[in-house]
């Protein structure tokens, strides 16, 4: 990979990061193919400019836009999930409104919800943000759990409530087809033949574009791709969670499958806003989770370290470096990073035109691998309802 990067420049004559990433010929993207992991799938769907479909709301032009399997979004999308609370707080609807509106205004397209997150709440504020350009936007919705049947935490993809949901998360939204549906968490009880029929059914009736799987292993995603083409998968994938890399990534590359990380920046800890004294309430997300125990979270301090450095080394801050480094790994992943703060909204899509080059990422990969990380990412409920 690296002789090929080399004598690439050596064609070319050196250019910086943000001209590379700006020239469109479709040689430098084969050319950087090997590193990028761009295979021969995605050779007539690469990254768009802004002026490909869009209304120009960004006029800056640094978002790269990035196709996934077939969707065209912005690299970086925003996950629409912390506003309601996740991670504790109470926010007002019309500045997470506004702040959704701020990421478009900053030439983000892709925008990430799902019924359960609320219940119901995370949808209808995006589809009220989204509704003066909803045609310019792309939203990614879920079903899978049991919202409508008044059970939020048990899964259920049964055909009749993937219908229900489709048509609840469709007048939350309000609108008339859904860009890309997930199945929020593969049922074991429902097989996936039947659960891809119905969506192939609702993408018949116009009511669904793409469809997606989330958490789901690579058995998984191939029966569902057999029987209705997946556009996407999500699932958690950061720095220091990086197991999707062996276990879906050969899977998604072969299948010509996008790749939609959320938590991208380690539910904060990336950022270096995180120390080994923070300390986290029932009612925040991480309060319960292994990677989060003060034990784990002392332990694991050299891995903020090694961000930090590295965000110095690029010109950039420690949350910007976490998004750049997985951009920069495939050009097939699109991560979703989640926020209720403008300032961390702005702050993080500075990402969108900085990349690592093949010998940075080794040379970062070979640092990390002598780092010692401590705690799971998941507590045990939540990791029971994971596709293995």
């Amino acid at each position: 990979g690296l002789d090929l990067w080399r004598s690439f420049l050596k064609i070319t004559g050196f250019m910086d990061r943000r001209d590379f990433l700006k020239m469109s010929s479709m040689t430098a993207l084969l050319a950087a193919g090997e590193w990028t992991g761009l295979s021969k799938v995605f050779a007539q769907s690469t990254s768009q400019s802004k002026n490909g479909y869009s209304n120009g709301n960004n006029p800056s032009g640094n978002m790269e836009y990035r196709n996934l399997g077939g969707l065209a979004v912005s690299a970086i999308g925003l996950g629409c999930l912390p506003m309601v609370g996740y991670y504790g707080g109470k926010y007002e609807k019309r500045d997470m409104i506004a702040l959704i509106r701020r990421a478009y205004d900053k030439g983000v397209t892709f925008f990430d919800t799902a019924e359960v997150y609320g219940p119901y709440t995370s949808e209808e504020w995006v589809g009220e943000a989204l509704a003066p350009f909803r045609d310019k936007v792309k939203i990614g919705s879920k079903f899978g759990f049991g919202v409508e049947e008044g059970k939020p935490t048990a899964l259920n993809s049964r055909p009749d409530h993937i219908r229900r949901a489709v048509e609840g998360s469709l007048r939350r939204l309000r609108t008339d087809r859904i860009d890309l549906l997930y199945q929020h968490r593969v049922d074991p009880n429902v097989p996936m033949e039947e659960v891809a029929g119905t969506v192939k059914d609702l993408m018949q009736e116009g009511k669904v574009l793409h469809w997606g799987l989330s958490e789901a292993s690579a058995r998984s995603i191939r029966r569902a791709h057999a029987v209705c083409p997946l556009s996407a998968v999500q699932s958690e994938y950061a720095i220091w969670w990086r197991e999707p890399e062996t276990k879906i990534f050969p899977t998604l590359e072969e299948l010509g499958i996008g790749f939609v990380p959320y938590c991208p920046l380690g539910r904060a800890f990336l950022t270096g806003v995180i120390d080994g004294n923070s300390r986290f309430k029932q009612g925040d997300r991480r309060w319960n989770l292994p990677q989060f125990t003060p034990e784990a979270l002392k332990h694991n301090m050299p891995l903020v370290a090694l961000v930090r450095k590295w965000a110095e080394r690029k010109g950039i801050t420690p949350a910007q470096f976490a998004l750049v480094w997985m951009l920069s790994r495939k050009a097939w992943i699109a991560p979703i990073p989640g926020t209720t703060n403008p300032d961390h909204l702005d702050d993080f899509l500075g990402a969108a035109t900085v990349r690592l080059t093949p010998y940075e990422m080794e040379e970062f990969d070979k640092e990390y691998a002598a780092i010692d990380l401590m705690g799971h990412r998941a507590d045990p409920f939540t990791e029971s309802q994971i596709d293995k």
